[in-house]
């Protein structure tokens, strides 16, 4: 019922929207240039950040007053269906950049020279990273009080899965069965180990593969674009997921997630003045 309201006050807007655009168009040539910006206008004026608050709210509203409905699997599929969507393209996505960025550089040393900093960058400000995320949440505990217990039962099997794993097994790991084995399965490091390879092999083709390499960077652009045709569906992913978590959880999580997504914001101040500020200052930037 409230996806169906969204969807009609998204259809009167539009129409209200095309309405005034023709209104303006019936008189003068003039007239009806200057009705194109108010049509433009009219577009940004329900943007999507915006969409999405609504239907974060419709969502708290359905889960407090229909809880049964809310819990239901249609509702549930909402929101755990907008994330499979985004996790299905972030694959080719990270493939056409690193091959397009490794492909544009013609010096293959200095690309070894840059990878070997940016590693160590990496390693050390992540290590930072996650020491004053564990900190602040130790303090601030933002899921103290959240009425819901946990699932033993898979935290043992990842329990028993992290005790077995070696450092081998991590490494092997990174090679895929097959070259696109890593795209089927979600492999984000599978991904990027053939990526890599495969950069370095058009780089090594130089002209010749110059077809490949403008073919790649088309389809990163194809990419963006279904990322951004995917964005459009992120109101009902944000309803179907705040339904679910409310109506099963009930209203009172509603402070859990707040005090969690402002324990999220301090981290992150704290982690831009202290490390990257640092950093910044080392690098006289």
């Amino acid at each position: 019922f409230f996806l169906e309201q969204l969807s009609g006050f998204r259809a009167f807007a539009f129409q209200e929207c095309r309405g005034s655009i023709g209104r303006h168009t019936m008189g003068s040539q003039q007239e009806a240039q200057s009705a194109k910006p108010s049509g433009s206008m009219c577009k940004l004026s329900f943007p999507l950040y915006a969409q999405v608050l609504v239907a974060i709210v419709l969502g708290v509203l359905v889960g407090t007053i229909f809880p049964r409905l809310a819990t239901s699997s249609w509702v549930k599929m909402l929101g755990t269906g907008f994330v499979k969507l985004i996790k299905m393209a972030i694959g080719p996505i990270i493939f056409c950049t690193i091959v397009s960025g490794i492909a544009h550089v013609a010096d293959a040393a200095k690309i070894g020279r840059v990878a070997v900093k940016a590693i160590v960058y990496f390693e050390v400000i992540s290590t930072f990273a996650l020491a004053i995320g564990l900190l602040v949440a130790n303090l601030v505990q933002p899921g103290r009080g959240f009425a819901a217990a946990g699932n033993e039962a898979a935290i043992d099997k990842y329990r028993k899965q992290a005790a077995e794993h070696t450092p081998q097994d991590f490494i092997l790991n990174i090679i895929p069965t097959t070259m696109i084995s890593g795209f089927a399965e979600g492999e984000i490091l599978q991904v990027l180990f053939v990526a890599v390879i495969f950069g370095f092999a058009l780089m090594k083709q130089g002209d010749r593969a110059r077809s490949v390499h403008q073919l790649v960077e088309e389809a990163s652009h194809v990419m963006f674009g279904i990322i951004a045709i995917l964005m459009q569906a992120a109101p009902i992913g944000a309803f179907g997921a705040m339904a679910f978590t409310v109506g099963r959880y009930g209203v009172g999580t509603l402070g859990n997630l707040i005090g969690l997504v402002a324990t999220f914001y301090l981290t992150a101040v704290v982690f831009v003045i202290l490390v990257l500020g640092v950093v910044a200052a080392i690098a006289r930037v």
